[in-house]
């Protein structure tokens, strides 16, 4: 019977043994996986932050570019008026200032500017819109 106990024994022993090593490996993998985890939270802020600056860029370009069209439109119209711009312009070049006058400066340079709403995922498995830019998940605390 003792010899059955100490076997026992030595098999509960053994078999802790090797728990205690899982349990130090799965420790280690751990503290791994929790570096890379905050190394990619920290990627992430950088990249939100990346984006909110190339957002208003974006904004302030296109806010200038939409003053510009005015400021052209309006020279546009000027010159359509007066009757010294027609004068001073061959029959080509009113032709050309009437027709963009009347389709509007902003609708003859649409293929040229970039819409709102514009579509960079480049055939990418993620599009703009699947971006989260809630900060409420940069704010909670992991046990």
């Amino acid at each position: 019977d003792c010899i059955r106990i100490a076997r026992c024994f030595e098999a509960m022993r053994q078999r802790c043994c090797r728990l205690e090593q899982d349990g130090r490996r799965a420790r280690e993998q751990l503290a791994c996986v929790e570096a890379e985890r905050a190394a990619l939270e920290v990627k992430l802020k950088h990249a939100r932050n990346q984006v909110e600056v190339e957002m208003q860029k974006r904004h302030r370009a296109e806010a200038e570019l939409e003053k510009q069209e005015r400021k052209l439109q309006l020279v546009l119209e000027l010159l359509l008026r007066e009757p010294w711009g027609n004068e001073a312009l061959s029959r080509e070049q009113c032709s050309v200032l009437s027709a963009l006058a009347g389709r509007r400066l902003g609708a003859a340079l649409a293929p040229i500017r970039r819409s709102s709403a514009v579509d960079e995922s480049c055939q990418s498995l993620l599009s703009h819109s699947d971006i989260s830019y809630d900060r409420t998940e940069d704010d909670v605390v992991r046990s």
